[in-house]
Formats: C-alpha cells, sequence, structure tokens
C-alpha cells in the first residue's frame, strides 16, 4: 500500500514522494527490503495472521521464510519482542544467522540485546531473541509480538505449554513450523486437532519446484514409510509401534458404547 502525504511550498500543494507502509506490506518488504523473493505458498506465510502451522517437505525453505517474518514484525513494529525456540541451541543459532543476514540487507549493523546470547537488537528497540527448547530456560519472557517454533514436531511439549503464556498481554501472533514426527505431540495434535484458529499450510516435496523429481526418486528409495514422512508431510505410526496411535487415541475417549448395549 502506498501512501502519498500532501505538502505546502510558497503557498501550493504538492504531491510529496510516496512512502510504502511495509506493516502491511509482508511480501513487498520481503522482495525489496530483503531481497528475497517468496514462491506462492511462503507469501501465505509472510501474509499469515495470528495462529498458524506449517507442515512442510525438508529443504522447502521453512527457516528462511520465517526468518524474513520474524524481521518484518521487528522493523515495523518499534518495540517489538520476536521469540524464536527450536528444540536445541545450535537450532536457534541457524534462525538467527538467517535472520542477521536479512538485518544486514536493510543497512543495519547486527547487535545483541545485552541479555541473550542468541539475539538481534534494532535501532527501534524491537528484539529478536532465538532459545533453545529447554523449558527452565524459557520463562521470564512476556508481551511477546510474535513466537516461531521451528522443527515443532520434536520440540517437547513442556516447552510449548510454558510458553504460551507469553503472548497473553501484547495477544501475540503463533507459529509452528515443522516436519512431521509421528502422531504425537503438540505440533501432530494442534494439525489434527486445534481447530478453526489455526491457519494449516502443508507443503510436500511434490509441489516444490526446487527439489527435482530425479531427486525425490532417489530418496523414495530408501525407505517409503521415511520419504512419506520426510518429503510427504504425512503424519505416520512410527516403525516398531506395537499399537498404532489411533486405537491408542480411541482407547481414551469417553463417548465409547459399551459392548452388550
Amino acid at each position: 500500500m502506498r501512501v502519498w502525504g500532501i505538502g505546502v511550498e510558497g503557498g501550493k500543494k504538492r504531491a510529496q514522494i510516496p512512502k510504502t507502509d511495509w506493516a502491511s506490506d509482508a511480501v513487498g518488504f520481503a522482495i525489496t527490503k530483503l531481497e528475497f523473493v517468496p514462491d506462492a505458498v511462503q507469501e501465505r506465510v509472510l501474509r499469515g495472521g495470528r495462529r498458524g502451522i506449517v507442515n512442510c517437505t525438508r529443504q522447502w525453505g521453512k527457516s528462511t521464510v520465517m526468518a524474513a517474518k520474524a524481521v518484518h514484525r521487528a522493523y515495523t513494529g518499534a518495540g517489538c519482542l520476536v521469540l524464536v525456540m527450536s528444540p536445541s541451541g545450535r537450532q536457534s543459532g541457524e534462525f538467527l544467522r538467517k535472520a542477521e543476514e536479512f538485518v544486514q540487507r536493510l543497512g543495519i549493523r547486527p547487535r545483541g540485546d545485552g541479555d541473550n546470547e542468541l539475539s538481534i537488537a534494532l535501532p527501534n528497540g524491537s528484539r529478536i531473541v532465538g532459545l533453545p527448547g529447554t523449558e527452565r530456560t524459557l520463562r521470564g519472557f512476556s508481551n511477546v509480538s510474535l513466537m516461531l517454533i521451528d522443527e515443532a514436531a520434536r520440540a517437547p511439549d513442556e516447552l510449548y505449554r510454558a510458553m504460551r503464556p507469553a503472548l497473553a498481554t501484547g495477544d501475540g501472533d503463533l507459529w509452528l513450523m515443522s516436519t512431521p514426527n509421528g502422531k504425537r505431540g503438540f505440533f501432530w495434535e494442534e494439525w489434527e486437532q486445534g481447530g478453526s484458529e489455526w491457519e494449516r499450510i502443508r507443503v510436500p516435496a511434490t509441489e516444490c519446484a526446487r527439489i527435482s523429481a530425479r531427486f525425490l526418486e532417489e530418496e523414495r528409495a530408501k525407505g517409503e514409510q521415511w520419504y512419506r514422512q520426510e518429503y510427504g508431510c504425512e503424519f505416520l505410526d512410527h516403525e516398531g509401534a506395537v499399537f498404532p496411535a489411533d486405537l491408542i487415541e480411541a482407547a481414551f475417549r469417553e463417548d465409547f458404547e459399551e459392548l452388550g448395549r
């Protein structure tokens, strides 16, 4: 969206240079300011609202598009806190490195916030903080504007339960992103049973133009079930499981009909 201002010079009105409202144009911001051209599905992620789940193939670029989303929020909203969590500090560090590259493209020299080892502080007072997936190290954050959980299918449920309250006072946004890891954990539960509040985005490898059909054929030959999970984005029971997850879930339902009735 472009906003035109009207100035006055010598008693005459003149049109000023148009300014872009980047806060409402995340895709334009990514292309113009970050030099990142998203595909159609990545555009959906950038435009996405309060709650989103990205169930995607390996090597789709989820960390890159989420880093762009994080930088857009921090840059366009003064004083915003963006939290990025993953199962390990190394993974959070990789995410922050992608975000730092984008920040540099804005002409800003990345620096830490002085409190957190993995962090980026912007001149407008916003921060992007990367955290490992350990519940005991995460409490204490509040008024979070945007929370991202990377590799959510492999992050502990304790992390998810501990950090959701940090969104309360700021009514912040929450996005989960991962490749599936079986029918278990909060990532699968929110995907299957989380309700209509979530925008669900599924990206199998066959829909990613950056991954060749020849490569996928080679990967499929390594194992069908593994391929369906890593590249097909399917939630499957783990190999060796005695009972399917659906059967276990049904055993705890209260709406069953007793035999003989």
